[in-house]
């Protein structure tokens, strides 16, 4: 007879239900508005780089550390089975079905900077679908936030996208990798798209972005080189105030390309993309 004690069972992750999403979205609110006040309120006037990523230019400060440990310790205290993704390294399989997607600071050189478009970004997947989605901008004083089936909200808001212009009279939102050749690449394709549509920003934040398509502040966006944690809230976002989001033609968003649009818009700018070539570099 073996002294061995008997295995654990492993634990099943809970069903999901409309209880579960309000209860993800909840704690995604609150975790996004401590980081959001922990940030504007406790930027050092001499803050600097801590580390580096891609390049010397694509940075991390102390903060984006520090926000991404309140997240992480404040949803671990509430949810202790779930999973972390996170930009500054969380990486936690958990065991309950929900993994938190995690940007402790999206537009990390506009922070660094003092400049103003910078966001908190979680999001809730449940056995890998998004459910919860949340974008804080504290120096907006804006907080988007959707649920899977419930539409997409700016504070109490509903938001919608813009109606469909022509390409031409559609304004695009994109933004620029930190590598320098593909840099380059994305600055051929942008002087190749800008004769084609209205005009083109860049905020420097794709979680804004995505965000402002929701909102109708933009007819469309697109950039290639994002990671999960730039884009799974907003990309959410974006889907519940009705506008159409996808990777190259029949793909999803992913690191190769992320494009988010108005219905119209989608239908016309997707094609030209792949045509461009936004897709590599």
């Amino acid at each position: 007879m073996s002294d061995a004690p008997d295995p654990q069972p492993s634990r099943q992750p809970v069903p999901l239900t409309e209880a579960l999403k309000t209860e993800l979205l909840g704690l995604a609110l609150e975790a996004a508005e401590k980081a959001g006040t922990f940030l504007r309120d406790g930027r050092p006037e001499d803050l600097g780089v801590a580390a580096t990523k891609t390049s010397p230019i694509d940075v991390v400060t102390e903060m984006d550390l520090a926000s991404e440990k309140l997240i992480t310790g404040f949803l671990t205290d509430h949810r202790p089975d779930d999973g972390f993704l996170g930009e500054e390294g969380a990486s936690v399989e958990g065991s309950s079905g929900v993994r938190w997607v995690i940007d402790p600071v999206d537009g990390t050189v506009n922070y660094l900077y003092g400049r103003p478009d910078w966001a908190v970004s979680i999001a809730a997947e449940y056995e890998g679908e998004r459910v919860v989605g949340v974008v804080a901008a504290p120096p907006r004083g804006e907080t988007c936030h959707a649920v899977l089936g419930r539409g997409a909200y700016l504070g109490e808001r509903r938001l919608s996208c813009r109606p469909s212009p022509p390409l031409d009279h559609a304004l695009i939102g994109t933004g620029f990798g930190y590598v320098a050749e593909r840099r380059a690449a994305q600055a051929e394709v942008a002087r190749t798209l800008v004769p084609r549509v209205r005009d083109i920003r860049r905020s420097g934040s794709a979680a804004i972005d995505l965000c402002d398509v929701a909102s109708g502040r933009l007819d469309g966006f697109y950039e290639r080189g994002l990671n999960p944690w730039d884009l799974a809230a907003g990309d959410l976002i974006a889907r519940e105030a009705g506008a159409r989001t996808g990777g190259r033609p029949g793909q999803v968003p992913d690191g190769e390309l992320t494009v988010a649009a108005s219905p119209g818009v989608f239908e016309a700018l997707q094609p030209l993309l792949e045509e461009l070539g936004a897709w590599h570099d």
